[in-house]
């Protein structure tokens, strides 16, 4: 048995280390087999020597974490003790410094994993870039948020976002109002998102202005997009035809950011996705660049992870007992 101890000087921190009802101490316990207990500013780790040592690096890892503003959830506990697991937990203090955007209310936008920090500085170093992968791993908040401060920075003059107004199990017709009252539950998380970033007054007179267009996909044909930042979001549901339209509409001085779930596609069977054409044609083109996100970059509910890596597991299971029956 080993024993390791830790130094807690401020009482907020224990407090937000261990959580209510010392909901994160017991799931460090239980997921690394130690025991911690904490008596006046000092914490114990009690456990077999690499337990002890892994619970040690987490914990001073989630501290470090504290000291940035960051809260402690169930998520990032996990996400930490990966990283520790692949000798990859210096790298959290690279995404802890990297603060992405200031919002209006003074809240810091950060990368939480690997997985975004690449994506944010694929963004930063190249003039095209396809976010892909699973919900809740950041792909387009994060897109926004960049676009935002490229505008602030006067990189580019407005901002484009843009969504295919493609409808899952439910038809465009059958619902009230007219055609953008229609399309404005596929653009509703881009305006929550702006909102979030730059407060609602600013954002309308931004939209008032021109100078952030907010409109389904279809209203991009024809069009050339000079010194703008334009994000495609939901382009799993394009059709291969929509996705050349749309990078095709890309002017100088433009930054493009494509984000989408291949997995999650909307098209019916017989129409091929856009975005996995796209994968094919253009990877290897300087300029361009795919990040793929797995379930270790969501950061919502901890089992959103477990659900997303349960799916794909049957999808791995479907495909395998096809191509059995397929081949007898």
């Amino acid at each position: 048995m080993k024993e390791s101890t830790i130094q807690i000087d401020k009482l907020e921190a224990a407090v937000a280390l261990f959580g209510k009802f010392d909901e994160n101490i017991k799931m460090i316990e239980e997921g690394l087999n130690v025991r911690i207990a904490i008596r006046d500013n000092e914490l114990k780790i009690i456990g077999q020597d690499e337990s002890v040592n892994s619970a040690y690096k987490l914990i001073q890892r989630l501290l470090e974490m504290l000291e940035h503003g960051e809260m402690i959830t169930p998520q990032n506990i996990v996400y930490v003790m990966n990283l520790i697991d692949g000798g990859e937990e210096e790298k959290i203090k690279s995404i802890l410094s990297d603060v992405v955007l200031i919002t209006f209310r003074g809240k810091h936008i950060k990368c939480k994993t690997i997985g975004q920090k690449n994506y944010v500085n694929a963004i930063r170093n190249n003039d095209i870039v396809f976010g892909i992968g699973p919900a809740g791993t950041g792909k387009t908040y994060l897109a926004m948020a960049m676009a935002i401060v490229a505008f602030k920075n006067k990189e580019v003059n407005r901002i484009v976002l843009t969504r295919p107004a493609v409808e899952a199990g439910e038809k465009l017709g059958f619902l009230p109002g007219d055609l953008q009252d229609k399309v404005d539950p596929y653009l509703r998380p881009l305006y929550d998102a702006l909102h979030d970033m730059l407060g609602y007054d600013t954002f309308n007179k931004y939209i008032e202005k021109g100078l952030i267009e907010v409109a389904p996909l279809a209203y991009m044909r024809g069009r050339t997009l000079d010194d703008a930042f334009i994000i495609l979001d939901e382009a799993q549901n394009t059709t291969p035809e929509q996705m050349k339209m749309f990078l095709t509409r890309i002017g100088f001085g433009s930054k493009a950011v494509i984000t989408g779930d291949i997995t999650q596609i909307d098209l019916p069977k017989d129409k091929v996705s856009g975005l996995v054409e796209a994968i094919d044609i253009l990877n290897g083109i300087k300029g361009i660049s795919f990040v793929y996100f797995t379930e270790r970059d969501v950061v919502r509910h901890p089992l959103v992870q477990k659900i997303i890596q349960a799916y794909g597991e049957y999808d791995k299971k479907v495909k395998n007992n096809y191509s059995v029956k397929a081949n007898r």
